[in-house]
């Protein structure tokens, strides 16, 4: 019988498959024997010797149990029990040691918050005042007064109603004031008469 190319690659593959398999299943057989595990440790005694200072007895403890040796040793453990406290600060297994004196803050550790201050947003500017000067009066045969108003060194005659250099209209004319409105800030003021 001729074998293809695809079956003899499928046969290969099959029999590297059960090769593994049996490779396998004679590692486990051959680890599961008795002969082949390791004999237990045989367990170690330590003898503890009694002494002031806790180091030694903490070394045979724990070389004790690095030997994975399950038994317990009442010989350390009395030995560990019998050890006094000789420190110099709190004993935290007594409920009789004195506190630790903690000493009190200088200053607090946070500072104390203060509540904010509030603030109003700033307003608009102030209008600019109005460069006009009132130095005097006429008055018409009719009964119209006008102002004599000075703006640097041009000088304006304005009755009520009259607009003087394009931005002031003057409202009311009186004797010893002038009420002008600034046209461009929507402004008014009153204008005094200045004494010679």
């Amino acid at each position: 019988m001729k074998m293809t190319p695809d079956t003899q690659k499928k046969a290969i593959a099959v029999f590297v498959f059960v090769l593994l398999a049996a490779g396998i299943l004679y590692y486990q057989l051959s680890d599961s024997t008795p002969s082949a595990r390791p004999s237990a440790p045989t367990p170690v005694q330590t003898t503890v010797v009694p002494s002031a200072h806790p180091a030694p007895a903490a070394r045979n403890v724990g070389s004790a149990s690095t030997q994975l040796d399950p038994t317990l040793h009442m010989k350390a453990m009395l030995v560990a029990e019998g050890l006094v406290y000789s420190g110099t600060g709190r004993n935290i297994f007594s409920a009789a040691s004195a506190p630790v004196d903690i000493p009190k803050p200088i200053a607090p550790a946070r500072p104390k918050a203060t509540a904010p201050v509030y603030t109003p947003p700033p307003g608009p500017p102030p209008p600019p005042p109005i460069d006009l000067k009132f130095f005097g009066t006429e008055t018409s045969s009719t009964g119209t007064r006008k102002a004599f108003l000075l703006h640097g060194e041009d000088v304006f005659l304005a009755a009520d109603g009259d607009i003087v250099q394009r931005r002031y209209k003057i409202i009311t004319v009186s004797a010893n004031s002038v009420l002008v409105e600034d046209m461009a800030n929507n402004n008014r003021q009153s204008l005094p008469l200045i004494s010679h």
